[in-house]
């Protein structure tokens, strides 16, 4: 022990005070704390350094001190109690109560068997900046409503009812008596004791309402299944296709089959049984093209040729009468240029199809890059894609208004130029939890994401909502929603609280501009048998309330749906449920098929009916539309995009209320302006009178711009022509 080496020590580590003391101790800080103060006499640090005895290094209870620059003297610390951050509150000193069969160490409670259990569920390290301005900061930006300090350098954030529920009990503010870090004149709990600190109950951060009733909307058992779903879309012909990867049904399945909702009472005639695929579609990609036929489209697979397929299938018959249509594929004449394992796609404002990212099948090497279809030029490599993998799988995709095209993925966002595909702008980075910033929001911490409703005239900003999503490591299910504004240069991400944890949602847009948070669970990541407590709750997300009092907790399923779940919008309005495939024996493949009924499908108010002569719109067109039932007064009309539902990923989602005006049972609705506030393609129509919409009638909306009713040019495929 010399000076020297104390002071190179200290400075290596960060410091900027060092002190010797007892001959051979060395301390580190960044002042002088706990009311030190200098001896009457610099002989008193009388003890010969260790390592070089022509050197002081203090003595008893005395130290030599040396800083950089001037030295901080800090005072006694105490509590606290003023100054403090938003609308925090001191409460005190919280220990264990010994009186409970469990008692709160370190942050956390042990309960009379040694199970180790948190007080409050989220805990940070913050070395060197731990404080109640840094830690209370950081748990009301998440939404939390109490949290506090221990061992100085540990920061908890969770909610009031913990306290008791965890058998918190108060202490002599005395014995919290360690210094803060980042700010010494504080406390920061000590060891088993937490400074205590709670956000004022006249303020709250958050308010989810609790539905009961028919507010709550309803679960309910809609269909004997005959597969478990990988991927479904709802067909302009009325019907909707479920595929499923090779191996999870009879070895003689032919892994894809149509269901017809309107026979969903007559198991032997609901499901369609369909042919055609000749590829393992296994985390493969979906979209319904903007060709005249409405013609359904999967992209990438499992492994190996695979990887590359391309599938196409032409809805045909209606509900009710019967579908002859199958899938179609040639992997030696139509293929990706790369081979893709959980890549998205998306339509562009063009009409080709962007496909994004994804792996070199089975968990091999990233592939990252972009690519279109029909084929225009080479692939383009990303240099975002490849620092991300493998937590940027399924990104989420959508073109803007001004023309950019929004990918979110792993944590982070992006605005590409539809043109070269380069970065426009990079945005804030994407907030995870409030103990892990990096939690991710794409597969495999697989999060949900929505465009949020465009209105006429389409002059307010868009913003772009991600749901839920997990943690590398820990595997810490997200239990937030974060939005932003992308084209809007000052925006940053706005964070939500949501009522629980939740990995592998799924998110449905509702025609009345609301969202159905559903499915996943509560802890894991997405995969086979890595996640665990499953999510039967449903959260209505309604963006027209303001922020933090948008959620509603609705109703509860019986039924698990994590790995391979899908949710999807129905033409009545309703949500199909499906699928579940987590290969765990904890949790069985889900064939049950179910319908949520948003409170509007249980209100008894009676559906708007109406019929329409033209389905093919021109932008900023009139079109023309008879109502034969319901009140015209104050009549809404809404654009749903036609979706495929895989992996939290609903490929094709938009949300539109165009403008209506209505003159007695005559209605016109104004189809949006342009390929960028609507990129073409297929869309459910809905009129609805007060809450209540009506049956969806499905209208094209811009045209086949990139002529793909005439691709690909193949005797394998049939094509619609444009």
């Amino acid at each position: 022990m010399t000076i020297e080496k104390c002071v190179s020590a200290c400075v290596t580590l960060g410091y900027s005070v060092a002190g010797a003391e007892f001959g051979n101790e060395c301390f580190c800080g960044n002042a002088i704390v706990n009311g030190g103060a200098l001896a009457t006499s610099d002989s008193q640090c009388s003890m010969n350094c260790g390592g070089n005895p022509a050197q002081k290094c203090g003595a008893g209870s005395r130290m030599s001190v040396y800083a950089l620059g001037d030295l901080t003297v800090v005072p006694v610390p105490k509590s606290q109690k003023t100054d403090l951050p938003g609308k925090w509150e001191w409460k005190g000193c919280l220990a264990y109560d010994t009186s409970r069969p469990h008692r709160v160490l370190d942050g956390l409670t042990i309960d009379s068997e040694g199970t180790t259990k948190k007080i409050w569920k989220y805990q940070s390290i913050l070395t060197k900046t731990n404080s109640p301005t840094e830690c209370l900061s950081r748990c009301s930006r998440f939404g939390f409503m109490a949290g506090g300090m221990e061992y100085g350098s540990e920061c908890y954030c969770g909610d009031v009812v913990d306290i008791q529920n965890n058998g918190g009990a108060v202490r002599p503010e005395s014995e919290c008596s360690t210094a803060c870090p980042g700010d010494p004149r504080y406390l920061c709990g000590s060891g088993s004791r937490l400074t205590w600190y709670e956000w004022s109950l006249t303020d709250p951060l958050y308010k989810w309402t609790y539905a009961s009733g028919n507010a709550a909307g309803s679960y309910k058992f809609f269909v004997p299944g005959v597969v478990v779903p990988l991927l479904t879309t709802v067909g302009v012909n009325g019907k909707i296709s479920f595929i499923e990867k090779q191996g999870t049904g009879p070895a003689n399945s032919t892994g894809a089959f149509e269901l017809d909702p309107s026979l969903a009472g007559d198991f032997s005639k609901a499901w369609r049984t369909m042919r055609g695929l000749k590829t393992d579609v296994f985390c493969s990609a979906g979209l319904t093209l903007p060709d005249k036929a409405g013609r359904q489209i999967t992209i990438g697979g499992w492994s190996g040729t695979s990887t590359f397929g391309v599938r196409l299938y032409t809805p045909d018959g209606s509900p009710g009468t019967a579908s002859v249509n199958d899938w179609q594929e040639n992997a030696a004449e139509v293929k990706l240029q790369k081979g893709r394992w959980y890549p998205s796609g998306m339509i562009m404002s063009n009409g080709s199809m962007l496909v994004v990212g994804g792996e070199d099948g089975s968990n091999g090497a990233p592939v990252p890059s972009v690519e279109i279809l029909p084929k225009v030029g080479p692939v383009i490599e990303m240099d975002w894609l490849l620092r991300t993998d493998p937590n940027n799988l399924y990104p989420f995709l959508y073109v803007l208004p001004g023309g950019g095209i929004f990918v979110g993925y792993y944590n982070e966002a992006r605005i590409l130029d539809p043109a070269t595909l380069g970065t426009v702008r990079t945005l804030p980075q994407i907030p995870g939890n409030v103990n892990n910033p990096g939690a991710g929001r794409t597969y495999p911490l697989e999060g949900a994401a929505m465009m949020m409703p465009q209105k006429a005239p389409y002059t307010e900003p868009v913003t772009i909502l991600l749901c839920g999503g997990s943690t590398t490591g820990a595997a810490t299910a997200t239990d937030n929603c974060v939005s932003i504004e992308p084209e809007n240069p000052s925006s940053n991400w706005t964070i939500e609280r949501m009522p629980s944890q939740r990995v592998m949602p799924c998110i449905t847009a509702l025609p009345d501009g609301t969202y159905l948070i559903a499915n996943g669970a509560q802890q894991g990541v997405a995969g086979f048998g890595l996640a665990n407590t499953p999510n039967l709750n449903a959260v209505l997300y309604d963006p027209s309330k303001p922020v933090n009092q948008r959620m509603t907790v609705m109703a509860n399923t019986t039924i698990a749906r994590l790995y391979h779940s899908e949710a999807i919008l129905m033409q009545d309005g309703r949500v199909l449920i499906s699928g579940s495939d987590p290969q765990d024996p904890k949790f069985p493949q889900e064939y049950r098929v179910e319908v949520f009924e948003p409170p509007y499908a249980l209100s008894g108010l009676p559906k708007p009916t109406f019929t329409i002569a033209n389905k093919d719109w021109a932008y900023g067109s009139q079109n023309t539309i008879t109502v034969t039932s319901g009140s015209t007064a104050g009549m809404r009309a809404s654009l749903m995009g036609a979706v495929s539902s895989t992996h939290g990923n609903s490929m094709g989602q938009r949300t539109i209320f165009p403008a209506i005006s209505c003159a007695g049972n005559t209605c016109t609705v104004t189809a949006p302006p342009n390929d960028r506030v609507c990129p073409p393609g297929w869309f459910q129509l809905f009129l609805l009178d007060g809450p209540t919409p009506s049956m969806s009638t499905w209208v094209r909306i811009g045209g086949d711009p990139a002529q793909l009713g005439n691709w690909p040019q193949s005797t394998s495929f049939t094509l619609p022509g444009i």
